[in-house]
């Protein structure tokens, strides 16, 4: 008897205070149904709309097997293609599916996938520090805890918080977090220069620009950073000036990651054809799921780019776990940014709620241990969810500040 999909359910929650959005999908076979992550924290009602609405009149009655079907109906039934609230819409249900797939098959996901090519996953964390003291000893909890591989940051992005236009602004001008390119450049040099005469050169070390620079600025900070030995530079370069990428690549050989905001093939295909970037830094769920993501790690493998998949809090641990079983499988896997477990008694200063309520809400997630992390080996995905725990934790509908960007002039910059 064929596996038909009988209902589309949408769960919101927040249990560390970032919205988080899981699809349900029910089968006609009994106990039968997959879990996956539609998270798009800043926009999550117009993903559920559009699963609710949409999506689900599609999908009923449906063979819940047919994945590369299924996909392609989603993702050309509204016309207009590669947005990140459809992606993300589509992403829940294609990770749903290949846990169905999983469970029927009685296999973790990365069985499907040809097997392991590694026994765990190799990740880095993120340090952050309001001085270079504050920061190494961040980066020294890490290590001791078995991590190798470290993003380092001091103060974010080089903005402070959401607040008043300061002085150096026109009159006028309108609240957000105010950036300063130069002196974020100046400080971040200074930074890595002491890190790295302190902490030494067997860590790898990663930094984030966050599309805060223009193109001229992030050839000249690349080249700056040389010294110090990264493992990759992230997102030097706007979404909208990948362009750029080409000379940026011809003046530094610090090597590139790039891909977080990433929608369309069209924004990575040139760059992998013609080795732009080290490590492509897709968010699963924003182009696709599943489905578009091994085609994307299987596409780079031929031009020798790695993976290093985006896996920040605001992802549901579906979504982590599907990180890691792509990991598992993939050759070129670079290295996996991590936002799942934690070691007892670690400190997380990034997240605003409990661990525990995270762990409560998502039973199953992958494991932490000694600088790796490995799947659970149930099959599917192997993580489920407590619907009633859920419910505990609602979703903030609050306006979104930390996207209010400004350069020192007051306009708007990309965050």
């Amino acid at each position: 008897m064929a596996t038909l999909i009988t209902d589309v359910k949408v769960i919101l929650t927040a249990p560390e205070g970032i919205n988080l959005l899981v699809v349900k999908i029910e089968t006609n076979q009994p106990g039968l149904y997959g879990l996956g992550c539609a998270t798009f924290a800043y926009r999550q009602l117009a993903v559920q709309c559009l699963l609710e609405q949409y999506l689900k009149p599609l999908l009923l009655g449906r063979d819940a097997s047919a994945i590369e079907e299924l996909w392609q109906l989603m993702h050309q039934n509204a016309y207009w293609r590669n947005g990140p609230i459809e992606n993300n819409a589509i992403s829940g249900v294609d990770m749903a599916l290949w846990d169905i797939k999983g469970k029927m098959a009685q296999m973790p996901l990365y069985q499907l996938f040809g097997g392991k090519c590694r026994e765990g996953v190799p990740i880095y964390r993120h340090a952050d520090g309001r001085d270079l003291a504050e920061l190494c000893d961040n980066i020294q909890k890490y290590r001791e805890q078995g991590i190798t591989h470290i993003r380092c940051q001091n103060g974010g992005y080089g903005g402070g918080g959401f607040g008043a236009a300061p002085a150096t602004a026109p009159q006028g001008a309108l609240d957000g977090i105010y950036l300063d390119s130069k002196q974020y450049m100046r400080d971040t040099l200074k930074l890595f220069e002491g890190i790295r005469s302190q902490v030494g050169f067997d860590v790898a070390l990663c930094h984030d620009v966050h599309e805060r620079l223009k193109p001229s600025e992030a050839i000249q900070f690349a080249c700056a950073l040389e010294p110090f030995d990264l493992f990759f530079l992230e997102d030097a370069i706007a979404l909208e000036e990948g362009e750029w990428l080409r000379q940026l690549r011809a003046k530094t050989t610090t090597p590139l990651a790039q891909g977080e905001l990433f929608n369309n093939p069209a924004e990575w295909k040139f760059l992998i054809v013609e080795r732009l970037i080290d490590y492509i830094r897709v968010h699963l769920s924003q182009i696709g799921g599943i489905t578009a993501g091994r085609k994307l790690q299987i596409f780079a493998e031929q031009f020798g780019v790695r993976t290093a998949w985006h896996g920040p809090g605001d992802m549901s641990p579906l979504g982590h776990a599907a990180n890691i079983h792509v990991d598992l499988a993939a050759r070129n896997f670079g290295v996996q940014e991590w936002s799942g477990t934690e070691p007892p008694n670690f400190v997380i200063q990034e997240l605003k709620g409990p661990r525990d309520a995270l762990l409560d809400v998502f039973p199953g997630l992958p494991e932490y241990r000694n600088g790796y992390v490995y799947a659970n080996d149930k099959p599917g995905l192997g993580v489920d969810i407590d619907e009633a725990e859920a419910r505990k934790y609602p979703c903030d509908n609050a306006t979104t500040l930390w996207t209010q960007t400004r350069l020192r002039d007051g306009t708007l910059q990309t965050p």
